[in-house]
């Protein structure tokens, strides 16, 4: 990876680090990847296709042939995608197919700001700064609920929350780069946190760890 200042935000569903991974790059003009995108687009498309999201082969083609440029589909964000996202995160091959893509977004000279869930263990491991942003359960099943239940009023806080528990499940116990804490990160609990509050606590943990990147020789710009 090149010396560039990468952000690592890494947590479960809903904790609130894809916001706090938005703002971060706001903050400091940095490019942003949510790469919890990307397996949702595989998910997504696998499902259009007909596809079983359990066939780990078919879920491998989809993400090979990956266009990092149509993430902004709306279906992508749809209630459904994340659990189609945890189901195809789990195959390993799928992982492997979209590495590269990653690690290049993190290798750019500038820096980058990537959120996932492997980004400080798998991705970015040598990222000055990491966090791992969570929340309880119940905290992050109301956040996701109220943001789906706009666009599908059947949808329960019920279902959410046990469809968070499941993915939880999922992320942590896959064998290929399951979702925990790089060792050197910094835990942000923002279950007791507004929108505010948490991105700044995270500004603050990051300018902690930009004040340290910058006096070691890959911080220190030439000239």
């Amino acid at each position: 990876m090149s010396g560039g200042f990468v952000i690592a935000v890494d947590g479960p569903a809903a904790s609130g680090k894809g916001t706090i991974a938005t703002l971060l790059g706001r903050q400091y003009g940095l490019p942003v990847l949510d790469t919890g995108l990307l397996y949702r687009a595989v998910g997504v498309t696998l499902m259009r296709q007909g596809g079983d999201l359990d066939d780990e082969d078919a879920a491998a083609t989809v993400a090979r042939s990956l266009d990092a440029r149509c993430l902004g589909d709306p279906a992508f964000r749809a209630a459904g995608s994340g659990e189609a996202a945890s189901r195809v995160a789990a195959h390993s091959a799928v992982r492997e197919a979209l590495f590269d893509l990653q690690r290049a977004f993190a290798a750019q000279a500038g820096g980058a700001v990537i959120d996932g869930r492997d980004i400080g263990t798998v991705i970015a491991p040598d990222a000055p700064a990491k966090l791992y942003v969570t929340a309880s359960p119940a905290a992050r099943a109301r956040r996701r609920w109220l943001q789906l239940s706009v666009d599908d009023s059947s949808l329960t806080y019920e279902d959410v929350l046990l469809d968070i528990e499941r993915r939880d499940d999922r992320d942590a116990g896959r064998a290929d780069a399951p979702m925990k804490p790089a060792e050197d990160a910094v835990l942000l609990d923002t279950t007791e946190m507004t929108i505010s509050a948490a991105a700044d606590a995270a500004r603050r943990i990051v300018e902690a760890a930009r004040a340290r990147w910058e006096t070691t020789p890959q911080g220190i710009s030439p000239g």
